[in-house]
């Protein structure tokens, strides 16, 4: 490797903690912006592919459980992401669906498998619920999680894994067919309509099993829904459409992103104080893959971003401090 694009690599390297080619893609015009987009999100989707092909044989290569082991993992933070599968593990989509037409019996056995109706006091509502638990385990050979497979500590109310179940229960007694209305998802719009559903009249007064609250409807808000968008219908769009080798659902995947807005978190907020403002979900999510497989492990040399800051550099040393804002190590 050249001397001047060593020195290029590892003054890349000395400021990936901070994201310094944010400015550098920030100054992009829009098609160079896109391209390298382009490259990230195809790297990401190469990841997540790999996940989703997990859960599919897991599975035994049935799509709709693949789907509802997918919108479990998506459901809650990413501390309970492990419970919510195994939860969904241990109440499988076919179970659902045999008492699809009674709401309350899907609740309860999610309730009562999940086993955080052990932590709060009963009232009416919860006794039912854990009455009817009883009857369904039984039917279907059901095992309780413990408790303590959750982690309930710093938590939104709106997050709580207690009213994501309520919401998960309704989402799938709503339809038998969810998995093939979320692959015809188009728009932001659509993910909503899909997803933005209410828990159970009884949560209308209740964050938290057997205590009262202000009346409010529990519903899953735009924000979530559009991340349920972005990590599992956009997901298992891609996905399925590489499976079935169906292109045209394949590019539907990438559009739906392209519609959906960019998340609002700490890796965004971090390229924004860096000279970068992801446009949409696309976007977003090929600064997530630039953070996470190549900054934060000062892969330059690799990073598309990186190679073509090498490429633009290599001509003369001289335009290296005006292509790059890094310190100098």
């Amino acid at each position: 490797m050249a001397e001047t694009e060593t020195r290029t690599i590892e003054r890349l390297q000395a400021g990936a903690g901070t994201y310094a080619c944010g400015g550098y893609l920030g100054g992009l015009g829009t098609l160079q912006r896109t391209e390298l987009c382009t490259t990230l999100i195809f790297d990401r989707l190469s990841r997540k592919m790999r996940m989703v092909e997990a859960l599919r044989s897991e599975a035994a290569d049935n799509w709709n459980q693949t789907f509802y082991l997918l919108y479990f993992r998506t459901l809650g933070d990413r501390r309970n992401q492990e419970a919510y599968l195994e939860l969904a593990r241990r109440v499988p989509y076919k179970t659902v669906l045999r008492e699809r037409l009674a709401p309350h019996a899907v609740e309860a056995m999610l309730f009562g498998a999940s086993g955080l109706l052990e932590l709060y006091r009963n009232d009416t509502y919860t006794l039912d619920l854990k009455r009817s638990f009883e009857y369904l385990a039984a039917k279907y050979g059901i095992e309780p999680m413990e408790a303590s497979a959750w982690t309930l500590n710093e938590i939104r109310p709106a997050n709580h894994p207690v009213l994501r179940l309520a919401q998960a229960a309704e989402f799938f007694s709503q339809d038998e067919f969810v998995m093939e209305r979320a692959m015809s998802c188009r728009t932001e719009e659509e993910v909503r309509k899909l997803f933005c559903i209410e828990a159970s009249p009884y949560w209308r007064t209740h964050h938290i099993p057997g205590a009262e609250s202000d009346e409010s409807p529990k519903r899953i808000g735009a924000f979530k829904a559009n991340i349920i968008g972005i990590n599992l219908v956009a997901v298992l769009q891609f996905a399925y459409g590489s499976y079935t080798a169906n292109e045209r659902l394949r590019d539907s995947a990438l559009t739906l992103m392209e519609r959906l807005p960019a998340e609002d978190n700490r890796y965004m907020r971090d390229w924004q104080s860096a000279g970068i403002r992801p446009r949409n979900a696309f976007e977003s999510q090929a600064l997530l893959q630039l953070a996470a497989e190549y900054c934060a492990e000062k892969r330059c040399a690799e990073c598309p971003v990186g190679r073509r800051i090498v490429r633009q550099t290599a001509d003369t040393e001289d335009r290296t401090a005006d292509i790059l804002a890094f310190p100098e190590k």
